[in-house]
């Protein structure tokens, strides 16, 4: 397959990688680490599977890959939030970075429809594609606020 750097939702994710890497440099105290970690390795790994999935020969095999970072970003979206309610990042920090992740997710998203068009409703065709979250669940309403 083609080269993963060339893919934009890969560049947005690891813009979003970087957001998080020097966000996750600020939070302080040990009581915090937990989620400083979690949230560090969750935002590392939406541009991992995506070029690990974009080595894979298929475009299945691809498409199990960006479901893992579908969810990885759902991960990324309730570390932030606890990581805002619990006041260790600034709001703005948290809105800038929150939108980002949700940009990389509805991109994820509309990859996995050009992928998988003809599985949208099918469950009979088997894989890992389906069980990530369904593209036809309708992004728009299910990852907006």
């Amino acid at each position: 397959m083609a080269d993963f750097k060339k893919l934009q939702v890969w560049q947005k994710a690891h813009a979003l990688s970087l957001t998080i890497d020097r966000m996750c440099k600020r939070i302080r105290g040990p009581q915090y680490s937990s989620l400083r970690s979690q949230l560090f390795r969750a935002a590392m790994s939406i541009p991992a599977n995506i070029a690990e999935g974009r080595s894979k020969n298929s475009d299945k095999d691809f498409g199990r890959f960006l479901g893992y970072a579908v969810s990885s970003c759902s991960e990324v979206e309730h570390h932030l939030i606890v990581a805002r309610d619990t006041k260790v990042i600034p709001e703005a920090e948290y809105v800038s970075a929150i939108s980002q992740t949700i940009t990389v997710r509805k991109m994820l998203y509309g990859l996995l429809n050009c992928l998988s068009p003809s599985e949208q409703g099918s469950e009979a065709k088997g894989g890992k594609v389906e069980k990530s979250p369904q593209p036809s669940a309708g992004p728009p309403t299910a990852l907006t606020r």
